[in-house]
């Protein structure tokens, strides 16, 4: 597929920070992309350095080969993480006002429709719940019919069912042939959405690839899980190398009937044994380290 969004050799320093050093990677038409970091990464600079918030000091971004400009803006829609919504008008005033901002707005009542927001569509926008908010926000990215959709951090304190409902927007945007640039610190989310993925960290691309690709490429073992309390600390440490979190011990292996075994061997109860295939925030947290960022 050809590429409809490049960045090159992309720069930005902040007085002696540099927050994006030599970034370059590629989009493609029609797929979903995820960029993820961890707090100060420089993620969040980058997206707003492709949106035209910002100018680089360095490097170049292209929109279907050409600077940013005008058709971007046009093209271009965007979900960002925090968005004031408009006090004392309601959901459709919302869209009505923002479909005449662009030359060729979709149809409103066909994205109240896709987008489910019939049931408040005459609502305050002071009224509105998490979930029914970030609907809107996304139909409101919507409003232009754009190429490119940026969302950035889309289902940030949304509840698991509100979580989910916003995927299959996503998916259904992206089945009528809009690209998708994904910012999240969800990794499952990452995982379910984006047909590639890149991890920044200190201003830099450390990770770039497909999400099985990258697990591939970094992992060759599997996690056995059992509860703390079947596995005394001081056995799993010594004999297994376990890790020990969230009332559980965590022992990585590339042999699994070897460690049953063993764990047989110590007398060592197996029913609440669970086998989990190494995942997104394995791999984030074994490029980016465990430790708090600010």
């Amino acid at each position: 597929m050809p590429a409809i969004l490049q960045v090159s050799n992309l720069v930005k320093r902040f007085g002696k920070l540099t927050a994006v050093d030599r970034v370059s990677f590629e989009i493609e038409s029609g797929t979903c992309f995820g960029l993820l970091g961890p707090n100060g990464a420089g993620k969040t600079t980058t997206i707003e350095l492709m949106e035209g918030i910002r100018t680089p000091d360095e490097g170049n971004i292209f929109y279907q080969g050409e600077p940013l400009g005008r058709k971007f803006r046009n093209e271009a829609g965007i979900m960002f993480q925090n968005t004031a919504l408009q006090e004392f008008v309601t959901v459709y005033e919302m869209l009505l006002q923002f479909s005449r901002f662009y030359p060729h707005p979709a149809d409103i009542d066909l994205l109240v429709e896709q987008y489910s927001l019939q049931d408040f569509l005459h609502q305050d926008t002071r009224k509105l719940s998490g979930g029914q908010k970030q609907r809107l926000l996304l139909a409101m990215a919507m409003i232009n019919q754009p190429k490119i959709l940026f969302l950035d951090e889309p289902t940030t304190g949304l509840d698991p069912q509100s979580r989910r409902n916003l995927w299959e927007r996503v998916r259904q945007v992206k089945a009528q042939g809009a690209t998708i640039l994904l910012t999240t610190h969800y990794m499952e989310e990452a995982y379910e959405l984006c047909d590639q993925i890149a991890i920044m960290d200190h201003g830099k691309i450390i990770a770039h690839d497909a999400p099985d690709a990258l697990l591939a490429k970094h992992f060759s073992d599997v996690v056995v899980q059992l509860h703390e309390h079947d596995v005394p600390r001081a056995l799993g440490e010594k004999e297994f190398g376990a890790t020990y979190r969230n009332n559980c011990a965590h022992i990585l292996t590339s042999d699994v009937n070897k460690t049953i075994e063993c764990l047989l061997g110590f007398k060592v109860p197996l029913g609440r044994l669970r086998i989990r295939a190494r995942n997104l925030e394995d791999l984030f947290l074994e490029l980016t380290g465990k430790e708090l960022r600010a």
